[in-house]
């Protein structure tokens, strides 16, 4: 199975006021492997980032007015995500503002991204994991003790790069752990460690006044339940 774990910058929280979107980052993993195929890509909002966002994701005007726009970089993205299951932290934030920048293009070829994608919400699925918990991704990597140290501000492609982290390790880790990345052939299979004993298992044999004294048992038992007991 082709999984992507997604993020997006914005800035803001609204689109249908405005808001846009400003980073998309896309990390790839196929049969729980990191493929290291990666999508990521800043767009240019054609408008102003406020001073509240940037104060979240550190992306700034400056740095955005070279940048191409969403219609320009749209079937790059769709074409990378398309057929894939995408696991998205609060996954209706980011599905609502693509599909809104998606509703924008001329005749819009591409309808809405879960036309393309299933949609999973890692967010979801940690509540339902630590019911009662704070399930946002820093509260996750401390509880599965997930280093994001290095996380200073938000970013996309760094949130979801977190988030397959604390995707494999709620769910259950990476498969072929242990095995060399190396050794294609065996990665995915089950290895099967032999113990050889050094002596042979000691085996008791019931005396004859315990034999007797277990048949006795059994005759008491098929007496008061009207049945022959062999046991």
């Amino acid at each position: 199975m082709r999984q992507i774990m997604l993020d997006t910058e914005t800035t803001g929280f609204n689109p249908e006021q405005g808001d846009k979107i400003i980073e998309i980052g896309a990390v790839e993993l196929v049969k729980r492997q990191l493929t290291h195929n990666n999508y990521h890509q800043y767009v240019h909002p054609e408008r102003s980032v406020p001073a509240d966002a940037i104060a979240i994701h550190g992306i700034t005007d400056e740095f955005l007015k070279d940048k191409p726009v969403f219609a320009d970089i749209v079937d790059a993205f769709m074409h990378f995500v398309q057929g894939a299951e995408l696991i998205i932290h609060n996954a209706p934030f980011d599905v609502g503002f693509i599909n809104h920048e998606l509703s924008q293009l001329p005749n819009n070829p591409w309808g809405k991204i879960e036309d393309h994608c299933q949609i999973t919400d890692s967010l979801k699925l940690a509540k339902k994991h630590y019911p009662g918990q704070r399930a946002s991704l820093d509260a996750l990597c401390k509880r599965l003790e997930i280093d994001n140290s290095n996380r200073t501000l938000h970013g996309a492609l760094l949130d979801s790069e977190i988030l397959a982290d604390v995707y494999l390790r709620m769910t259950g880790g990476q498969t072929a752990l242990g095995l060399s990345q190396d050794d294609e052939a065996s990665q995915g299979t089950a290895q099967t460690v032999r113990v050889q004993r050094k002596k042979p298992l000691r085996v008791i044999q019931a005396s004859e006044e315990e034999l007797s004294a277990h048949q006795s048992k059994l005759s008491e038992i098929g007496e008061s339940s009207g049945q022959s007991i062999q046991w």
